[in-house]
């Protein structure tokens, strides 16, 4: 039995299991059986080089987004409106077939657009190109999930079941709870805070399960079993995801206004150019990019050309954007002037642990190399030897 199949079979099972008490400890089994063998699923098979058919897709600019969605739902179009792109678009599906990148140039930066072929049910088992897909879209910073307005509201639904199979969580925050493997000691179990879902005999099933006997447990908030099985498995992803709806003008006036006020969802339509500016502001949003510019001492700050930095890639304090200039800058910095809104009054002197906001302007104020002759009245003026023994002696002096 292949492991799709043994996958399908503890989902049937699971299916046929009531939910009360009496059966969240065999549920909870069956949910990191299943974790498990997706992840297996994931894996390379054994005496390969790991390398498989993918997308080839260079990093490029200061952010990745990728477009998600099923096929015929504008996510060419959308490329290519957004980026000037050119992406093949028809009335039939699939009519990508690779990746495409495109360039967004917005509030002075670079974001990278890609445009993935469509994903179908099942994706996360392999069918149709899912696997490349999804790999792709977890390199990627944010999710635009591209729907269709006139289509059923399940189509999201099926999307995020696929994405969560393989690791995607999208619009979580990663759980509060610690966990550490152990080589000795038996399992440690602790929590700051009453479970309701949990408890300490279903934790120690969901381990055994994993054929884990030594570790440090503690929850810190009222978690779930999958939020257990997650921190244990370790390979999980959080993202952030827009929800984008497509072709609102064949919808009615109604229908638009319920999916405009759902979280983290915006209505377009490509047909007509609406709303794009609302899309790049959310996306804007949702990278949290943040631009500081440079001031040179004695000069004007340079706005022309920022350096991005962001809370996903790498951080935003002063040691990120000296690290971000120069690696051996960090070692020369003895202090820092910052202007903009993270500073309390301008300029501010900062250290290394001041956290930059978007716009602000950072002037690096260098340490002053050592004078080796020393300062003031210890300072030395001859150039004779400095031992003793080496001196010359002057000659006697005549009677």
């Amino acid at each position: 039995m292949g492991i799709i199949d043994r996958i399908k079979e503890i989902e049937a099972e699971m299916a046929r299991t009531q939910k009360n008490k009496a059966t969240e400890y065999h549920l909870g089994q069956l949910k990191a059986k299943i974790a498990k063998l997706r992840t297996q699923l994931l894996e390379p098979p054994k005496g390969s080089s790991g390398a498989g058919e993918g997308f080839e897709v260079t990093k490029y600019g200061h952010g990745r987004v990728a477009l998600i969605g099923f096929p015929s739902v504008g996510k060419s179009t959308l490329l290519t409106m957004l980026t000037g792109t050119q992406s093949e678009a028809a009335a039939y599906e699939f009519t990508t077939l690779t990746c495409i990148p495109g360039i967004i140039h917005y509030n002075g930066t670079k974001i990278q657009l890609l445009d993935l072929p469509g994903i179908i049910e099942g994706a996360s088992e392999g069918k149709g190109r899912g696997r490349q897909v999804i790999a792709v879209s977890k390199s990627s910073d944010i999710v635009l999930m591209v729907l269709d307005a006139s289509k059923s509201e399940g189509h999201r639904q099926i999307l995020t079941k696929e994405l969560e199979a393989v690791g995607l969580r999208l619009n979580k925050k990663p759980p509060q709870i610690y966990f550490k493997k152990k080589k000795t000691g038996g399992i440690s179990f602790n929590s700051t805070i009453q479970l309701t879902h949990i408890d300490e005999k279903l934790c120690y099933q969901i381990l055994h399960e994993y054929k884990i006997h030594n570790a440090e447990l503690l929850f810190r908030e009222d978690s779930t079993v999958d939020d257990l099985i997650d921190v244990i498995e370790g390979n999980r992803k959080y993202m952030k995801c827009i929800y984008v709806y497509n072709k609102i003008d064949v919808v009615g006036i109604d229908d638009v206004d319920k999916l405009a006020r759902q979280p983290n969802s915006i209505v377009i339509s490509c047909n007509l150019k609406l709303n794009f500016d609302r899309l790049l502001a959310s996306m804007w949003d949702a990278m949290g990019l943040v631009r500081v510019y440079t001031k040179p001492q004695g000069q004007q700050p340079d706005f022309s050309d920022p350096v991005v930095l962001s809370s996903d890639r790498g951080g935003c304090s002063v040691e990120d954007f000296c690290n971000h200039i120069h690696r051996s800058l960090v070692k020369e910095v003895k202090y820092v002037l910052v202007w903009g809104s993270s500073a309390r009054h301008s300029p501010q002197h900062c250290g290394l642990s001041h956290v930059l906001q978007d716009e602000d302007v950072v002037q690096i104020v260098k340490k002053k190399e050592k004078e080796s002759e020393g300062r003031g009245r210890f300072k030395s003026h001859t150039t004779g030897p400095d031992r003793i023994a080496d001196r010359v002696k002057k000659a006697p002096l005549k009677n």
